[in-house]
């Protein structure tokens, strides 16, 4: 029988995001535009599931 889940879920996620920890002047900020992801993403993607959600894009 379904009903409320008794575990809370967000424990299991973070709640952080990378911008708020590197500085706007940090070298990483002008690296970034620069790094294209695409050639990397295309060379991974058979490692992938194809089933489950899909995963995040590390952009």
């Amino acid at each position: 029988m379904m009903g409320e889940r008794a575990v809370r879920q967000e424990a299991l996620f973070y709640g952080l995001h990378l911008d708020d920890h590197v500085p706007a002047d940090h070298l990483l900020r002008s690296i970034e535009h620069f790094v294209e992801l695409a050639d990397i993403c295309r060379e991974l993607a058979p490692y992938y599931s194809a089933i489950g959600r899909p995963s995040i894009t590390p952009s």
